[in-house]
Formats: structure tokens, C-alpha cells, sequence
């Protein structure tokens, strides 16, 4: 049988980074309280965790990236939330901010997660920052949390 390595959730070390996006704030802070509560609630310090803001969830790559570059942390989580209108608009940053956050995930020497929200309504954004389908922010920590440790047990960086 061959052996599985993955992570866990429990007790990572190191700092923590969450980047979000203040466009839609009414859903990106219920993202934000979902991945703060669940980064310490699996025993991240507060001491251990910064909160980076950026104007939009186009700007957010850039942030990541700068971030997830400086070293500092062993996990960064990107949050936002982009709504679908009457425009093209919603396509265009939808697209380039996961290429741009996938780019900087492949690229990273710590864990990059991926907690953006891309929604045809209101409703769904709502539904998906806490109300019915669990907080999506919540998620994408926990998500940080497993590939730290599974990049710890690896002796990666």
C-alpha cells in the first residue's frame, strides 16, 4: 500500500497573512471574521496573524503576491468577492484574479489559498459568506492551515 502524505489541522507554526478586499465589504468582512475565527481557533496567536487590505479584489493578486514574497509568513489567505452585472466586468476581474492569485500560489515558498468569492447574485455571496453554504473564508483557512502542515511534514520551505 502505498504511503499518503497530506496535512493536518492542528497546531500550525508560524505566521499567518490574510489579504481581503474592501469592494463588497458587506461580504468580505463576514469572509474576514470566517478565516480570522478559523485560524484561531485551530491555534494561530493573534499575535501571529496580520489583516492586509486592498481597494478591490482586482487589486488583490499584487497584494498576494508582495506578501507571500516577503517572507514573513508560512500562509497567506486571499478573500474578496466579485458579483456578477450587467457588464462584462465581473468576467474580467473574476479571471485575472485567480490566474493572478494561482500564479502566485505556484510560485510561493509558503501556502497561498484561494477564498474569493465569484457569484451570479447577491444572494449567493451571502449565502456563501456564512448564511447557508458555510463562510467560504472560514474554508480557505483551513485549507491554509492543511498544505502548511503538509508542506512542513514535506521539509519544504
Amino acid at each position: 500500500m502505498p504511503r499518503t502524505i497530506e496535512g493536518t489541522l492542528v497546531n500550525p507554526h508560524g505566521r499567518f497573512a490574510v489579504c481581503v478586499s474592501r469592494f463588497n465589504s458587506f461580504i468580505t468582512e463576514h469572509l474576514l471574521t470566517g478565516a480570522v475565527d478559523a485560524l484561531v481557533r485551530h491555534g494561530v496567536a493573534d499575535a501571529d496573524l496580520d489583516v492586509f487590505r486592498c481597494p478591490g479584489t482586482f487589486e488583490l493578486s499584487g497584494l498576494v503576491r508582495r506578501v507571500a514574497q516577503g517572507g514573513k509568513y508560512v500562509g497567506v489567505v486571499a478573500l474578496g468577492c466579485v458579483i456578477r452585472g450587467g457588464t462584462p466586468h465581473f468576467e474580467y476581474v473574476a479571471g485575472e484574479v485567480a490566474k493572478g492569485i494561482g500564479q502566485v500560489a505556484l510560485t510561493a515558498d509558503c501556502a497561498v489559498t484561494f477564498g474569493v468569492l465569484t457569484t451570479d447574485t447577491v444572494e449567493q455571496a451571502v449565502d456563501r459568506a456564512g448564511v447557508k453554504a458555510g463562510n467560504k473564508g472560514g474554508d480557505a483557512a483551513i485549507a491554509c492551515i492543511e498544505l502548511v502542515n503538509l508542506y512542513a511534514r514535506m521539509g519544504a520551505k
